[in-house]
Formats: structure tokens, C-alpha cells, sequence
């Protein structure tokens, strides 16, 4: 019986992770030093009395049960549940608004495209906060527009606690560009076919925009709700140079998030601040999940 001589062995190639690793180094670090160490840190703080000057003090529950009888805070949850209920709605609907127009293939759709765009880069930073600020004061531009039309007011709309909240508002729906350009790039992947086909059915542009783009667009309405409440529920910034950093007038934009602050570096009551914001993350999760529940009652996917 002769034996078969077997052919030379094919070394078989590994994947060299070193490479990989190399190149995920930087990234892997920094998410523990700045990312998970901090949100470790937090959570141990929490149940503690820290004041930045000593060592923390182990409270267990107390800044927890704290919470139940805390005025201010349930004052900030209100004012930033209105926020968010109201500013998050209105900015989609003039995004989608504005995209609608621009998809319809106008000139210079890039410039206004890119116009569009520009306040959504500027809306947090604290220059147009500041600016925000003068426009809605008591000699701002809008009280100067309202006496060329023949309304007098010497009224400054962020001074008032009744209209000052809703000056922020109206600032965070002026900084629609992000979402507006996102519609815009969900627009362009609907087929033109089924607008020439409503159409020749007889449906008006009105009829096609809730039969044929709404249905359609349902999954970039999704994907932009749930990031506009995550951003909103993390409004700091204007709210905070509005009101001079009190949340003034009368606590009318004190902002769940400028509590917070006031509360860590203000009181330095960085425990309890902890605890705060570990309430945040509980918050915005509970929408979070909320709306991945509902969205399967009106979310429509392409399959």
C-alpha cells in the first residue's frame, strides 16, 4: 500500500489585531477618562455630601429623598418639560417646513441651504445668546420692528417671567438647520414616481404631502424627534446667559440644567448635584424608550 505523500502545508494568515488596537488606542482612552470615570464618579457621588472641599460624606438615599420636597426643582421640571414639549414640536415643523420648499428645486439651493444651516452652529454658543438677549430687550430690535408697525412697547421680553421663557423658545426653533438638512436628505431618496403617480390620480400637492411624504418620512421624523428632546432636555447655554445665570425673572427659565449647576457650583452641593443629574439620564431615557415604543404605532419602514 503506498501512502500519499501529502502536499506542503499552507500557513494560514491571522489578522494582526496590534494594528487595530493601535489605531482604537486613543479613542479607547479616552472614553474611560473622560467618559466612563466621570459617570462612575457621578454615580458614587450621588449617594453622597460632597461640597468640593472635603471628603465625601456616604448619605445613601438622602439627596434622593431630598428631591420629594425640593420646590426649585420641581419648578425646573416644569419650565424644562414646557421647553421640550413645545420648542421640540415647533422646530421640527418649520425644519420640515423649509425642506419641503427648498426640495422643490429652487435657486441657489445651496446658499440656502447653508444659510438655513448657520443658525443651528451658532444657537448654543453664548454670542447669540448674548444677542438673543439684546434683540428681545427693553430697546432690542424686535420692540424697534413692533414701533414701525405702530405697536408701542417699552416692554423687554426677557425681563418679563410671563414672555421670558418663551424668547428661549423661540431660540432654540430659530436653530432648525440640523434637522431641516436631515429632512432634506430623506426627501431626496423618495422616488419621484409616486408623485407622478398621485398626481395622475387627481391628488393635490396637499393630498400627496400627507399620503405619499409623510408615510415615507415617518423614520427621519423618528430619528430627528428623539435627538431633538435629548438636545433639549441638555439646554444650558441659553438659559443661562438669558437670565444672567439665575434663571430669572421669577425662576421663569430656570432650566432642570441650570439647577443643576446652581446646585454644584453655585451651592456646592456637588452630591446632590450628582444625584441630579443621574435623575436626567432616568428622564431622558424614560422618552427615549417611550418613543421606540410608539414609534411601531406610526413609524413606517421601506422593506
Amino acid at each position: 500500500m503506498t501512502r500519499r505523500r501529502s502536499g506542503p502545508r499552507v500557513r494560514q494568515e491571522t489578522p494582526d489585531d496590534k494594528a487595530a488596537l493601535v489605531f482604537l488606542g486613543p479613542w479607547l482612552i479616552g472614553a474611560v477618562v473622560l467618559v466612563v470615570g466621570p459617570l462612575l464618579a457621578s454615580l458614587y457621588l450621588a449617594f453622597t455630601d460632597y461640597n468640593l472641599l472635603q471628603d465625601p460624606n456616604f448619605v445613601g438615599l438622602d439627596n434622593f429623598s431630598r428631591m420629594l420636597g425640593d420646590e426649585r426643582l420641581h419648578h425646573s421640571l416644569a419650565v424644562t418639560f414646557t421647553y421640550v414639549i413645545v420648542g421640540v414640536p415647533a422646530q421640527l415643523v418649520v425644519a420640515l417646513a423649509l425642506a419641503v420648499a427648498l426640495d422643490r428645486g429652487m435657486r441657489g439651493l445651496a446658499f440656502y441651504r447653508s444659510a438655513f444651516y448657520l443658525p443651528s452652529m451658532l444657537g448654543s454658543s453664548v454670542a447669540i445668546a448674548v444677542l438673543w438677549r439684546l434683540i428681545f430687550g427693553q430697546a432690542g430690535l424686535f420692540n424697534g420692528l413692533l414701533g414701525a408697525v405702530g405697536i408701542d412697547t417699552s416692554t423687554s421680553w426677557i425681563a418679563d417671567p410671563d414672555t421670558a421663557l418663551w424668547a428661549i423658545i423661540l431660540l432654540h426653533v430659530w436653530t432648525f438647520g440640523s434637522p431641516m438638512v436631515i429632512f432634506l436628505a430623506g426627501l431626496r431618496q423618495i422616488p419621484r414616481e409616486f408623485y407622478e403617480a398621485a398626481s395622475t390620480d387627481g391628488a393635490s400637492p396637499w393630498r400627496q404631502f400627507r399620503s405619499v411624504t409623510l408615510p415615507l418620512l415617518t423614520p427621519i421624523i423618528f430619528f430627528n424627534l428623539v435627538l431633538a428632546i435629548i438636545n433639549a432636555f441638555q439646554s444650558f447655554t441659553q438659559a443661562f446667559v438669558v437670565s444672567g445665570g439665575t434663571g430669572g425673572p421669577s425662576d421663569s427659565t430656570l432650566f432642570y440644567t441650570l439647577y443643576l449647576y446652581q446646585e454644584g457650583f453655585g451651592a456646592f452641593r456637588m452630591g446632590y448635584a450628582s444625584a441630579l443629574a443621574w435623575l436626567l439620564v432616568v428622564i431622558v431615557g424614560a422618552f427615549t424608550l417611550i418613543n421606540f415604543w410608539a414609534s411601531k404605532y406610526w413609524v413606517h419602514y421601506d422593506d
